[in-house]
């Protein structure tokens, strides 16, 4: 059972949970909605994938020190998660906009043109998920929250 003892594990994964349910109360706080959705959504603030990361990353850093191969191994792959976050998945959000609105204006145009009377078939279709990146500022209050709360967690455990 040395999974459990596995402190860079269970300090990434409870770096992602947390960070997953902040984002209900702190969307609560922007728009007065409560969106339980958010609990398993990607996007939003904080960035799960950065506090995950980084959270793996310090964890790394206090059990096997900064000079260490698999510190090294930690901080590469968090740098390019985080990097990936901010720019390819953020830019697949926004073609997901984009295509979600070509195919919203592509059903209108049908709806005038042929007056379609089943408006349940278009209210099936599937839209594409547009949030799925982070903007800068996400990435780094969710980098941040991996730091803080592995750092927590170490103090609290070992």
């Amino acid at each position: 059972m040395e999974i459990f003892q596995n402190f860079p594990l269970w300090a990434a994964l409870f770096a992602i949970g947390f960070a997953q349910f902040v984002k209900v109360p702190l969307a609560y706080i922007a728009t007065r909605k409560l969106e339980w959705s958010l609990l398993t959504s990607t996007g939003g603030m904080p960035s799960s994938h950065s506090a995950a990361v980084t959270a793996l990353s310090t964890a790394i850093a206090l059990e096997f020190g900064l000079d260490s191969s698999v510190f090294a191994i930690a901080a590469v792959f968090g740098i390019i998660v985080m990097f990936d976050a901010t720019g390819v998945r953020r830019h697949a959000g926004y073609h997901a906009t984009y295509i979600n609105q070509l195919v919203s204006d592509f059903h209108k145009l049908v709806d005038e043109v042929k007056s379609w009377p089943q408006k349940e078939e278009t209210e099936k279709r599937k839209e594409l998920k547009e949030l799925l990146g982070h903007q800068p500022i996400e990435v780094f209050f969710g980098a941040l929250l991996g730091i803080f709360l592995t750092i927590t967690l170490h103090v609290i455990i070992h």
